[in-house]
């Protein structure tokens, strides 16, 4: 009886896990006209870059760690459609949380991605968009307001976010 108990309670908890289902995909509704908070971080080759170095364009921010298996799945997809993001004007900013450069470097180059990848190691900035897990998107339109929130890339949302930029 106890094994039955102790074998229901481990499929409860790691069924998402076991049977590759897809998170629940629950959105943070940003507050109305909430500014995003500008920042400074280092990318990979120790550039420092701003968020507000990209004012007047839509912007995609994505918080992630390479622990993370949802969010090297979406890396592979953000890989796939960075070039489309781009040709529609819109910035593509990857924010790693919370780990070593060595290690973030390390996935980067074995992963072949191709978008800027900006270092978060103290979690200021994670903490500062009040993030609460990964993945996250923020969508931020190009007067630098937050648009949408969310744990996956809303298509209808970014559509909308591109629209304003026309």
């Amino acid at each position: 009886m106890k094994k039955v108990l102790l074998t229901i309670v481990f499929l409860l908890f790691f069924h998402n896990f076991l049977f590759g289902l897809e998170p629940l995909k629950p959105k943070v509704e940003p507050k109305a006209n909430e500014l995003a908070a500008d920042f400074s971080l280092l990318d990979l080759d120790g550039n420092k870059v701003s968020l507000s170095d990209f004012k007047g364009k839509p912007i995609v921010l994505f918080f992630w760690t390479t622990r993370c298996p949802y969010c090297r799945k979406d890396l592979k997809t953000l890989n796939d459609i960075h070039p489309r993001l781009a040709k529609d004007g819109c910035e593509l900013l990857t924010i790693d949380v919370a780990e070593p450069t060595y290690r973030v470097k390390n996935f980067v180059e074995r992963e072949y991605l191709n978008f800027k990848v900006l270092l978060d190691s103290d979690t200021e900035v994670a903490y500062s968009y009040d993030i609460l897990g990964v993945p996250t998107y923020v969508f931020v339109d190009k007067n630098g307001h937050i648009v949408f929130k969310g744990h996956y890339f809303h298509q209808a949302k970014y559509k909308d976010l591109i629209k304003k930029d026309e």
